[in-house]
């Protein structure tokens, strides 16, 4: 029988389709609380590079530093790709709101907001098959802010509105105030003025009936899982006494569909990492190791609970379990506490390039631990940057490109978070592209933001230090500033010394860089 070349061809393309190597991933769609790094690239770049290509929406229509992102949008690209998808995982703030910032300025009605959950019911009767991993925010009650990341009158009245929900916080759960601080709270309620404290309440009433109502989705079965995740929190505040209540919204849920987690802006990475957990059908097996001291008994800054308890938690939503056997552990998760549980800002004079005795026996423990197990770095001591003393020790050790994960940035649950989900992914991320992924978190995490944007920062404060907040016109400045710091402690660093990478701003501050390994 004569076949034809295009018949041999197609039969050819046939068979390699079919292939057991050649099978596509499962879809995946993302909905990111907004595009900050942390959010949408570095968590797609490292799905991808576990063999877990993310679909997103076109990122014009998610939040940025300009404003709100387009929830309708967003909305009509996720209704047109569900039916095509296996899992979908998704910021309802993005959907709600329209992003993570958004969530804390709107002025939506409760009918509004009612109805964007009434479309995730019909999302999953018009999907029945879409596993619907969804996450939303306990909205955050900052001691203070600058920026516009909350509304305009929270820099002048952000202390006293913190101060105010302590004592709300102390009253909700002891029954009652002493009397100076009942004096303290009518004192406070006159300084602010009624229209700020209307349009506060008003606010987190709304957010608050939106998760009661996104917690019944999970109990009738609409979400597969559900996180509410505690922004930026403290041990009284507002933030903290309506996760105790929404906590009693959810009894009768168990753990492994429904958790309400310390921090938020983790959270994605997290539940891309249970989703492809459980598209694989494994349970990976942690290992958690604290440095010596206090250990997980540290409750960190911007947290309300301790280490040890935002690790378990967060082992939980990663599809992960913990272990207490070493020799059964696929992974360690390794948590730099400081010694006297005390954590500080890395803006702190103590933050210097020193090791200690307890940072030189922790990472002699862990150079030698990376030899038995892959081991995920969550660098702890300091909020919103790395341990300099720490990091000089695991130099000095020649454990840090050892690592398969490392995180040290914003808080302590984030970096909790993230270094889980990377450690967890690592296995699947071949070594040259696992490298990149942690050589682009030394970089933020250490280099910048524990010691460059410091640096930068002394030499803005001088002038005007709103600048950190929003650098306008003198961006291209301050952008060349950083790359000359960030060459000179690169080239310094044996462990970076040689890595090529580009920096940019890209919600046009300090806070945070977009670093790119290349």
């Amino acid at each position: 029988m004569h076949l034809s070349f295009k018949s041999v061809l197609a039969g050819a393309l046939l068979m390699f389709s079919l292939a057991p190597g050649a099978e596509a991933s499962p879809k995946i769609l993302y909905v990111p609380l907004d595009n900050r790094p942390v959010c949408l690239e570095y968590t797609v770049d490292t799905a991808k590079a576990a063999g877990y290509p993310l679909t997103t929406p076109p990122e014009k229509d998610l939040s940025d530093h300009r404003g709100s992102g387009d929830n309708e949008a967003l909305w009509n690209w996720l209704e047109k790709e569900a039916p095509h998808a296996e899992a979908a995982v998704l910021a309802t703030d993005s959907l709600n709101y329209g992003g993570l910032v958004a969530s804390r300025k709107h002025h939506h009605l409760e009918k509004y907001l009612k109805e964007k959950v009434q479309r995730l019911e019909k999302l999953k009767k018009d999907n029945p098959g879409l596993k619907i991993y969804a996450f939303s925010t306990i909205m955050r009650t900052p001691q203070q802010s600058i920026g516009k990341v909350e509304p305009g009158y929270y820099q002048e009245y952000g202390p006293k509105i913190f101060r105010y929900s302590q004592l709300q916080d102390k009253e909700d759960q002891d029954g009652s105030l002493s009397y100076p601080e009942i004096q303290e709270r009518q004192t406070l309620l006159a300084q602010i003025p009624d229209s700020v404290m209307k349009d506060w309440r008003t606010r987190r009433l709304m957010n608050f009936q939106t998760n009661k109502r996104l917690i019944r989705l999970c109990q009738n079965g609409t979400f597969h899982y559900f996180a509410l995740g505690k922004d930026d929190d403290a041990p009284l505040s507002q933030t903290h006494m309506e996760a105790r209540h929404l906590k009693f919204v959810g009894d009768g849920v168990t753990e492994n569909r429904f958790q309400i987690l310390p921090g938020v802006d983790q959270v994605g990475l997290l539940l891309v990492t249970r989703a492809i957990n459980e598209i694989r059908g494994e349970k990976p097996r942690v290992y958690p190791l604290f440095a010596p001291g206090a250990g997980g008994d540290t409750v960190p800054l911007y947290s309300d609970e301790r280490a040890e308890d935002s690790v378990r938690n967060q082992i939980l939503a990663s599809g992960a379990v913990e272990t207490s056997h070493l020799k059964k552990a696929d992974l360690v998760l390794a948590v730099n506490t400081p010694e006297d549980g005390v954590c500080l800002d890395s803006t702190a004079n103590d933050n210097a390039p020193y090791a200690s005795r307890a940072n030189r026996a922790f990472a002699a423990e862990l150079a030698d631990l990376e030899t038995q197990k892959p081991v995920a770095l969550a660098d702890i001591s300091y909020a919103n940057g790395a341990d300099n003393g720490f990091m000089l020790a695991m130099t000095d050790a020649k454990a840090l490109l050892g690592l398969t994960a490392y995180s040290g940035w914003n808080t302590a649950d984030n970096s909790i978070g993230y270094a889980l989900s990377q450690g967890i992914l690592g296995k699947r991320i071949k070594p040259a592209e696992r490298e990149r992924l942690l050589k682009t978190r030394l970089l933020d995490d250490w280099i910048y933001q524990a010691n460059v944007r410091y640096r930068i920062s002394l030499g803005i404060d001088q002038h005007d230090f709103k600048l950190k907040y929003d650098l306008g016109k003198y961006y291209n400045r301050i952008l060349s500033g950083t790359n000359r710091l960030f060459r000179q402690y690169v080239e310094d660093e044996p462990t970076l010394k040689g890595t090529h990478y580009t920096v940019e701003f890209p919600w046009n501050r300090m806070f945070e860089v977009d670093v790119r390994v290349k």
